[in-house]
């Protein structure tokens, strides 16, 4: 991409508006080419200006966020950021404009002078930048309701691995959606997994993929045990920590450490697991932006736990992916569609 990364700012709101627009432009890298204030005024300015990247708010009058996405994705698909209320209404129309194929969200309650301005100016500036420079000209197709997996014929599990470990970020809702319907309802080993969202929105997030899944998908609360054929997702704003030795583990919610880029964050995960379950562990590490879960993997790496990475071509941003790949700690390196398919063998 050369010169600016160019954006264009869609609210309702004046005040919203212009909140954006004044963070965005902190950074030199950006250019702010325009605003709109509804759906309809949006698609005329992609239209009339060809941004690089779209802030697209969900409630708006005349036309709202979700009807404008979806004539974005097919006329002239771009990437597009959603500016979302940290509501359950809010976190279920931001998990569908996901699927429809927005690439990552901004909560709008974040958005307001009363919290740390400088972590949310931060936070909005390295989502921009980050889905300019990986640009996708295509929206992930939505998961089915439903997949039936027929059993494996599991009973126990067959090789040395005890847990599989997940780590996501942005595109992480779409590629879990994509993942977790394909693992089938007798899995022998239990699944953790820390997708970085608020708290509202793992909930929802947890819910969703339950409805999709055979396995059984739930949001990880204090005590729960980690057992097969059931994936518990981290909640917001908390790290989960699996402990235990051997036999039976247990979750640990915890909001430290407290010094950490996300939270929950996939290295508090992955260490602790590495720390748990030594090499009879898996860790898949998918589509993200930054980091997070390089050290932790590499303390499973470590112990003998086996890493699967997924592939540049089928991640939105190929961050985290990128730099467990590069460290030479993927022991493979897959296409989305494949994940499932690893996850299985993996175990093994």
């Amino acid at each position: 991409m050369n010169g600016k990364i160019r954006v264009l700012v869609v609210d309702d709101s004046a005040f919203m508006r212009k909140a954006l627009s004044m963070m965005l432009l902190k950074d030199p890298e950006i250019e702010v080419v325009g605003t709109a204030r509804n759906g309809e005024d949006g698609l005329e300015k992609i239209r009339q200006l060809r941004p690089d990247v779209v802030t697209l708010d969900i409630e708006m009058p005349r036309m709202d966020g979700l009807t404008a996405l979806k004539i974005i994705m097919k006329e002239m698909p771009l990437p597009v950021l959603m500016v979302s209320s940290l509501t359950t209404e809010g976190a279920e129309s931001t998990l569908e404009a996901l699927d429809i194929g927005a690439v990552d969200f901004i909560p709008k309650g974040l958005s307001y002078v009363s919290l740390d301005i400088v972590k949310i100016e931060a936070i909005l500036i390295e989502k921009v930048k980050g889905v300019a420079k990986n640009r996708r000209r295509t929206a992930f197709p939505s998961a089915p309701k439903r997949v039936h997996v027929p059993p494996s014929g599991w009973i126990k599990a067959s090789g040395p691995k005890e847990v599989v470990a997940i780590g996501t970020s942005t595109g992480g809702p779409p590629a879990l959606q994509k993942v977790l319907p394909r693992i089938p309802a007798d899995f022998p080993v239990g699944i953790l997994i820390v997708q970085h969202m608020p708290p509202t929105f793992t909930k929802s997030l947890a819910d969703r993929l339950n409805g999709q899944s055979a396995i059984h998908v739930k949001e990880a609360e204090e005590g729960d045990r980690v057992e097969p054929g059931v994936a518990l997702l981290a909640p917001g704003d908390r790290h989960m920590i699996a402990q235990g030795r051997s036999g039976i583990r247990r979750i640990h919610l915890s909001e430290k450490p407290d010094d950490t880029l996300h939270r929950p964050s996939v290295d508090v995960m992955t260490l602790a697991v590495a720390e748990a379950y030594g090499g009879k562990s898996l860790g898949v590490i998918l589509t993200g932006m930054g980091h997070d879960g390089l050290e932790g993997m590499g303390k499973m790496k470590q112990k003998g736990a086996t890493i699967l990475a997924q592939d540049e071509a089928s991640c939105v941003v190929y961050g985290m992916p990128r730099s467990v790949v590069e460290a030479g700690l993927a022991d493979k390196v897959l296409p989305l569609g494949e994940i499932a398919r690893g996850i299985a063998q993996g175990i093994k």
